[in-house]
């Protein structure tokens, strides 16, 4: 089953510790790029989280926020390193003997003194362990999402590539009435100038032009090309790039049709072939 790109995911989970909120974004990219966005005290979960990211998937931009709500008497609780305030009060006492107009320190400076205050931290193991798990949650069910849009893009890839394939058809069909009409409006045109031109050179202006404007060999190519995207689409793998080259290669061969058309009729059937290409074209880019 083929994967959009374009998904969202989001989880939450709740403690003793707080509430854990996962926000999980995904667009088309032409590589892996995740960007993590994680509180300071557990960046130290992001290489598992990466990990976990390359095992479900392999191509989008994916923007992945982590928010972290710690309950209030989890927050750790304060103490006073009394060594060195007094060391700090001894050495203030010092300085302010050597002053004719010392300057008065209340309490507050010293609590805000670094080290004076000191705060017991939280043991934050388990909710690094429960970031991890509810990732991976958000994760599934990114990908289920993934899944979903993608199926909802297959049907319309096989509507236009069965289109294409009537298009090569009626073509195929109508190329030898073509290339007479071709014929026709050629010696039409010699008979409009007067030009006296030999009968054999014109026979053989004839066959030239009836090779120039032969397009067999890329109405063969559309077909295959059309065979190799149904097949690349019934892959269990990421199929988006090699379906974007395919992509590539059908739009040259319409391309070519319509340079080669002389008629209108060939250059209608260009046309639509561009337009229904396009069309695949613009999906498969979200395709992974």
């Amino acid at each position: 089953m083929i994967r959009s790109m374009t998904a969202y995911a989001r989880q939450d989970a709740r403690g003793e510790w707080g509430t854990l909120t996962w926000e999980l974004r995904s667009v088309n990219h032409r590589y892996l790029e995740p960007v993590f966005r994680i509180p300071e005290a557990l960046r130290d979960i992001e290489p598992a989280l990466r990990d976990s990211l390359r095992r479900y998937v392999q191509r989008g931009k994916l923007e992945c926020q982590l928010k972290f709500q710690q309950e209030s008497q989890s927050t750790g609780s304060f103490s006073v390193n009394l060594d060195l305030a007094n060391e700090l009060n001894h050495a203030v006492n010092q300085i302010n003997r050597l002053l004719d107009n010392p300057a008065h320190i209340d309490a507050f400076d010293f609590i805000n003194w670094p080290g004076v205050m000191v705060t017991e931290e939280t043991d934050l193991e388990p909710v690094k362990e429960e970031a991890i798990s509810l990732f991976n949650q958000a994760l599934g069910q990114l990908v289920t999402t993934r899944e979903r849009e993608g199926g909802r893009i297959h049907p319309m890839l096989d509507d236009r590539l069965d289109s294409i394939a009537e298009i090569v058809e009626k073509v195929r069909e109508k190329l030898p009435h073509i290339l007479e009409r071709q014929n026709e409006a050629l010696r039409s045109r010699f008979e409009e100038l007067r030009l006296d031109i030999d009968p054999g050179r014109l026979e053989q202006e004839m066959v030239m032009l009836a090779q120039k404007a032969d397009v067999a060999e890329e109405l063969d190519r559309l077909e295959a090309h059309v065979h190799e995207v149904k097949e690349v689409l019934a892959k269990k793998e990421p199929v988006g790039r090699r379906l974007d080259f395919l992509m590539q290669e059908l739009n040259r061969e319409a391309n070519t049709l319509s340079s080669k058309s002389l008629v209108t009729e060939t250059t209608q059937f260009a046309v639509e072939l561009k337009v229904l290409i396009e069309q695949m074209r613009e999906q498969v880019q979200n395709i992974e």
